[in-house]
């Protein structure tokens, strides 16, 4: 098999694809042959050491495949079965690779494995965000940062099925109208406006009961200050950077607003909640409530144009990497 390693942190220049041998699948794990990998912006963390990882480490949290050889006590995952996952161990980047079926799920028949590569990570964190983390209600008007990007498409087509409003911002002119047929009822583009300021007006001044917000440094405590009495903000990632120290006093006792920072693996840390979450995430797919057409596919030898590609921001739907 062939797999991207990283031997140390930096740039993606430190991705290498090596030669691997694999043994056979133990108790509760299976051999997959990839059809499809994910590509996410998590994995920038993991490369870049954002979020530590041992290294040497592969690099990938989210596949999807055929299994070709099972170990004892897999619970009814067999041999020819279409799967997927999104969750750790990290080691999506290869051709194959052993999985513990703990955290993995069948793909029903009519779901392309393609489209399930995706966005089980952005299928998965958008089930999440809207179900769990903050229970959304129809009529509801909620904001939506990077609106246009992977997880803003997705999200934005779920929270428009469940009766929302959706305020998306995006970062240039170009994506508005991806964020506006993706479902956003208003686009505001953060690099020219005050976001802070258009949400209000659209609000009448009366604020949001909910921000999402996977950007992080540089929109944080403008998101803050968009939310109404008791809002919250649910912080769930760093696409422009680490986020600052937060100042309690200043930003969150004012109006006893709730902060949070949720991930997939609070949502779907046991069998009955991934495969709730899962089954969710194919029927908004079956249903056509979330249609997905893909931005880009890369080869797995050319994962280091594709981690450039997603850090400068040229990335503007879901992409994956397929096996060479």
């Amino acid at each position: 098999m062939k797999a991207i390693e990283i031997k140390k942190n930096g740039g993606p220049e430190v991705l290498k694809i090596e030669d691997i041998k694999l043994g056979n699948p133990k108790d509760g794990e299976v051999l997959i042959k990839h059809h499809a990998i994910g590509l996410n912006y998590i994995d920038t963390y993991h490369r870049s050491g954002l979020y530590p990882v041992p290294l040497p480490s592969g690099l990938g949290l989210e596949g999807a495949g055929i299994i070709e050889k099972v170990g004892t006590n897999t619970n009814g995952f067999k041999e020819g079965d279409k799967v997927a996952y999104a969750a750790a161990p990290i080691g999506s980047y290869a051709t194959h690779r052993i999985y513990p079926i703990k955290n993995l799920v069948k793909v029903p028949d009519g779901v392309d494995l393609e489209i399930v590569a995706s966005l089980m990570t952005k299928g998965l964190t958008t089930f999440y965000l809207l179900h769990k983390t903050y229970k959304v209600k129809p009529g509801q008007t909620i904001l939506f940062h990077a609106a246009a990007g992977g997880v803003g498409q997705i999200f934005c087509q779920w929270a428009k099925s469940l009766g929302c409003k959706v305020i998306g911002t995006v970062g240039s002119e170009e994506k508005i109208e991806i964020a506006k047929k993706n479902g956003c009822a208003h686009v505001i583009n953060y690099s020219k406006k005050n976001f802070q300021e258009e949400v209000m007006k659209i609000t009448n001044n009366e604020g949001l009961p909910v921000v999402y917000d996977g950007v992080g440094k540089s929109t944080m405590e403008k998101s803050l200050a968009c939310l109404k009495m008791r809002g919250t903000f649910v912080s769930f990632g760093n696409a422009s950077g680490k986020l600052d120290p937060l100042d309690v006093g200043k930003l969150i006792s004012p109006k006893g607003l709730f902060f949070t920072r949720p991930s997939i693996a609070h949502y779907t840390s046991t069998r009955k909640e991934l495969d709730e979450a899962a089954d969710k995430l194919f029927s908004m797919i079956k249903s056509n409530k979330v249609q997905i057409k893909l931005f880009k596919k890369y080869s797995l030898s050319n994962a280091v144009q594709a981690h450039k590609d997603l850090e400068s921001r040229k990335i503007i739907g879901p992409a994956i990497i397929v096996p060479d």
